[in-house]
C-alpha cells in the first residue's frame, strides 16, 4: 500500500524557477565530480578518495553551521538519519564510483548513473501516494531502461574488471536511489536540509576513513599530496555545496523531480570528459545515453497525477 511522506503538503509546490535553479546548481557541481575523481583515481584508492571527500565536506559544513551559531553535533533524533544518509548517499556510492572510474571513462559512467531517476520514480510510485506514475512516466521508465541495456549490456559480457566497474556504477545508482527515497520520509523535526547534508558528510567521512585505515593503512592517504587541488575541489565544490542544495530540493519538490539531476549530471560529465580529458565516446554509448535521457525527461517532466490513492 502506498504511503504519504510525513512532511508539508505537496499542494504548496515549489515554483518552476526554484526547481530549475537548484537543479542547475546540483548538476553543474556534481557533474564536475567525475572529472576530479578521474584525475585522481589512477593513483589514489577509491577508499581514500571517499574518506577525504567526506571529511572535507563535513569540515566545510561544520564551519558554516558554527558560523550560524548552531552546533554541528547531532541530536539523538538525528543520529539514525545521518548514518543512513552517510552510507547510502555518502561513503558507499563514493567508493563504488571511485572504483568504477579506474577503468570506465567518466562519460559512460555518468550515463549509467542517469538511470537513477528512472529507478527512483518507479519505487516512489509504489511507496508514496503523491508520486503515482502516469502512462507517460511508465513509458519513460521502459524507454530509459532500454537505453541502459544498450549502454551497459556489452560491457557485462566482456567480463573482468570492466564488468565489475559497470556493476559498481549500478550499485552506486541504486544506493543513491535509496537515499533519495529515504530523505523523503525523514520527519520535518529532524529533516532540516542543511543539517542532513552536514550529518551525511560527517558520517560518510568518518566511516570511509575508518575503512581506509583498517583495509589499506595510513599510507593510502599519501598520494593525495600530489592531487590537493582536485581533492579540495571535489570535497568543497562537488560535495558540500551540491549536497546541501539537493537536500533542500528533495524536501521541497519530492524524490522524482529532485532526481532529475540524473538527467543533467551526465551531460556535464560527458562534456568535461571530452573537453578536459579528451575521452572518446562510441556510437553505441551516445545512442544509449540519449535514450536514457529521453526516458528521464518523460518521467520527470510529465505532470504529477492528482487524486491518486
Amino acid at each position: 500500500m502506498a504511503i504519504t511522506a510525513p512532511e508539508r503538503p505537496l499542494s504548496a509546490d515549489p515554483s518552476r524557477s526554484f526547481i530549475a535553479v537548484n537543479l542547475a546548481i546540483c548538476s553543474l557541481l556534481w557533474g564536475s565530480s567525475y572529472l576530479f575523481i578521474k584525475l585522481m583515481s589512477g593513483e589514489v584508492s577509491a577508499l581514500a578518495i571517499a574518506a577525504s571527500r567526506g571529511l572535507l565536506g563535513a569540515a566545510v559544513l561544520s564551519l558554516w553551521s558554527l558560523g550560524r551559531r548552531r552546533s554541528p553535533l547531532p541530536r539523538r533524533a538525528e543520529i539514525l538519519p545521518w548514518i543512513m544518509l552517510g552510507t547510502t548517499n555518502g561513503w558507499l556510492p563514493n567508493v563504488l564510483v571511485g572504483y568504477a572510474l579506474v577503468q570506465l571513462a567518466s562519460g559512460p559512467a555518468a550515463m549509467i548513473q542517469a538511470a537513477g531517476p528512472l529507478v527512483t520514480a518507479l519505487v516512489a510510485h509504489l511507496v508514496f501516494s503523491e508520486e503515482r506514475l502516469s502512462r507517460r512516466r511508465l513509458g519513460g521508465i521502459l524507454l530509459g531502461m532500454a537505453g541502459v541495456a544498450l549502454l551497459i549490456g556489452p560491457r557485462l559480457f566482456e567480463g573482468g574488471g570492466t564488468a565489475l566497474s559497470v556493476l559498481a556504477m549500478i550499485g552506486a545508482t541504486l544506493s543513491y536511489t535509496v537515499a533519495n527515497l529515504y530523505v523523503r520520509t525523514v520527519p520535518a523535526a529532524t529533516g532540516d536540509p542543511a543539517r542532513l547534508a552536514l550529518g551525511q558528510q560527517m558520517f560518510s567521512g568518518t566511516i570511509a576513513t575508518a575503512l581506509t585505515l583498517a583495509v589499506l593503512g595510513p599510507a593510502a592517504f599519501v598520494p593525495l599530496g600530489g592531487h590537493l587541488p582536485a581533492m579540495l575541489a571535489l570535497g568543497i565544490f562537488a560535495t558540500a555545496i551540491p549536497v546541501t542544495v539537493f537536500m533542500r530540493l528533495i524536501r521541497a519538490a519530492g524524490p522524482t523531480r529532485a532526481a532529475m539531476t540524473g538527467y543533467l549530471v551526465p551531460t556535464v560529465a560527458v562534456i568535461l570528459g571530452v573537453v578536459v580529458l579528451h575521452e572518446n565516446l562510441e556510437l553505441r554509448q551516445i545512442l544509449g545515453g540519449c535514450i536514457i535521457l529521453a526516458g528521464v525527461f518523460l518521467v520527470t517532466m510529465a505532470p504529477r497525477r492528482v487524486g491518486a490513492s
